[in-house]
């Protein structure tokens, strides 16, 4: 996997495990890989995935049970949806509002360009 190197890989990886609740690939109360597992899977230290754990278990978006692993909250997909919203608002969106006015687009001549993107996403999935 390629990691950026301006966000911390414990965050990257936590936006894999959010990707994937969104996706509904992982589903409320489904167990997920181990520590140990998706290091190996992930080629990370295993600490970094105990920090991933460590982050998303404080959003209670998953739960460890003892003895029996990590899983997503009930309402793991609500809440991370709520972040992920919230996160995109703070980071994401000032950066896309300035290229949008410094390249002088109106953003209603994007809705289209969105739409396409859309109906692509979907074909994907």
């Amino acid at each position: 996997m390629q990691f950026r190197d301006q966000i911390p890989i414990y965050l990257q990886i936590a936006d894999i495990i959010c990707e994937n609740i969104l996706l509904k690939q992982w589903l409320p109360e489904q167990r997920i890989p181990s520590i140990r597992d998706f290091a190996t899977q992930l080629i990370v230290n295993p600490n970094t995935i105990v920090r991933t754990y460590e982050f998303l278990e404080q959003k209670r978006i998953i739960m460890n049970q003892r003895g029996i692993g990590f899983s997503i909250t009930k309402n793991g997909y609500e809440l991370v949806l709520e972040y992920k919203k919230e996160d995109f608002i703070k980071k994401e969106l000032p950066h896309f509002f300035r290229q949008l006015y410094l390249l002088d687009l109106d953003i209603q001549a994007l809705e289209d360009d969105f739409n396409t993107f859309s109906e692509n996403y979907n074909k994907e999935l």
